[in-house]
């Protein structure tokens, strides 16, 4: 079964890619909305979050984890890829590494929660894979809580998407690093604010490929975990805008089931 949590329920843009990805793998995902957003807290409070909620997925029987939340993935990478012995995936570097391969002139934005882009590590392994890419970054703090609200189509939120892109456009970027699982559900609006010659990196898409590229050259962890393509969707606390909001980013109806860790 593969594992995947994040600190919302923006992360089923993750498990929109795995089942597309894999789909007769088993998913487990654990949406920890009770304390969302992460993106504010600080970094010892986000690397203990992590931990307790790769130990749930653990628990539950999880042969794979992925960190579908940027604001883990930057403040916790070593601890959560190093302490177990259970392989974990965070969202970064294949995000890094699918915009690298995408710029045409080195310039690269990137947009993410506070922590995200407070951490500079977008910046740091991109220069550190290329020392003459230009890295242009914005926190967009408001964007997290608009999703989780559903205010997807609100003339607010296109507002605010035009307004934290800005600083960005006028930087002439080609490419542009979503930092945050949450922000595939605006990538429609995001798009056509920063204009349709730039390319939109979405790390849901790229820690998916990575997965499966895993899964395909150890056939030894592939083969023994169970492939029923059942989904289970948990998180730590449930209203019904969060249902709404699952259902269109699944497409589908889903029950989320409540626990609290």
């Amino acid at each position: 079964m593969i594992g995947i949590f994040d600190s919302g329920i923006g992360g089923l843009t993750v498990v929109r890619a795995v089942r597309k990805a894999l789909p007769d793998h088993d998913l487990l995902y654990y949406g920890d909305t009770a304390r969302s957003p992460y993106g504010a807290k600080s970094v010892d409070t986000i690397r203990d979050y992590a931990l307790e909620n790769i130990r749930f997925l653990l628990d539950e029987g999880a042969d794979i984890i992925v960190a579908a939340c940027n604001s883990a993935s930057s403040a916790a990478p070593e601890v959560m890829t190093g302490r177990y012995k259970t392989p974990v995936f965070e969202v970064v570097t294949p995000a890094v590494e699918a915009a690298l391969q995408a710029t045409r002139t080195g310039r690269i934005g990137v947009i993410g929660t506070r922590a995200t882009i407070g951490s500079g590590i977008y910046e740091s392994l991109l220069q550190k894979a290329d020392p003459e890419v230009r890295v242009h970054s914005a926190p967009c703090p408001l964007l997290v809580p608009l999703v989780e609200e559903g205010w997807l189509k609100k003339p607010e939120t296109t507002m605010i998407v035009k307004k934290y892109l800005h600083p960005l456009k006028v930087r002439r970027i080609d490419t542009l690093i979503l930092g945050c699982t949450h922000y595939p559900v605006l990538k429609e609006t995001i798009g056509r604010k920063i204009g349709k010659r730039v390319r939109l990196i979405d790390a849901s898409t790229a820690v998916a490929a990575a997965v499966k590229s895993f899964l395909k050259d150890h056939p030894d962890i592939d083969q023994k975990m169970r492939k029923d393509g059942s989904d289970r969707f948990v998180v730590s606390d449930s209203t019904p805008q969060f249902e709404n909001t699952a259902r269109v980013i699944l497409k589908r109806t889903v029950r989320l089931e409540t626990v609290r860790h």
